[in-house]
């Protein structure tokens, strides 16, 4: 467990925090290969903050039922349905222009996946019984702050260049390179994990 007794709650909180960020950047591939198909999912900032929303609340649902023990899947159907997910979000921004009214909705359900996997990093970290909420709670916000990191980042280098005519073949060609990793991790996490 990384959290002794002696600890405040704010070496807690800044301990839980720092470790949910750096899930995200610079460790979680997987998770910024989620993120980057979303982002790249709309040229429009409303439709991706609908996206990420859902994701986030999803995340965070099944984080906080996994941690506290009320829902439990195996690494071994989560990690492959996780990288599913990346591929099949990638996959459609290959074949639809411009986020479907769906994509809320299904990035929700992945979200309740990617969720059940922080949640597994959670539990190989430990959590302070004494201070479980603002841990967890804490891990979480770190979390939100690396995705967020991610879309802001691609937002203010390529905002600009959304209407230029060259986008949509990086928006095809990011899509199809994220698509054929999370296919390759989906098999290596089936079939040689």
């Amino acid at each position: 467990m990384l959290v002794a007794q002696e600890q405040t709650l704010l070496d807690v909180i800044t301990l839980y925090l720092q470790l949910g960020y750096t899930h995200i950047l610079p460790k979680g591939l997987d998770h910024i290969l989620f993120v980057l198909a979303l982002f790249f999912a709309s040229t429009r900032l409303k439709p991706l903050i609908w996206q990420v929303s859902a994701f986030t609340l999803a995340h965070t649902l099944t984080l906080a039922l996994a941690t506290l023990g009320l829902v439990s899947l195996p690494a071994s159907i989560v990690e492959p349905i996780i990288a599913l997910s990346i591929a099949f979000v990638a996959i459609e921004n290959l074949v639809f222009k411009d986020m479907t009214r769906w994509r809320p909705a299904l990035v929700f359900g992945f979200g309740l996946f990617h969720g059940l996997g922080f949640a597994g990093v959670l539990s190989e970290l430990g959590l302070p019984q004494g201070d479980l909420v603002p841990a967890l709670l804490s891990f979480n916000v770190g979390v939100e702050l690396g995705q967020l990191t991610i879309i802001l980042a691609c937002w203010l280098v390529l905002h600009r260049f959304r209407d230029a005519s060259w986008y949509p073949w990086l928006v095809r060609a990011v899509s199809l390179a994220i698509a054929g990793i999370a296919l390759w991790w989906t098999f290596e996490r089936v079939f040689l994990g």
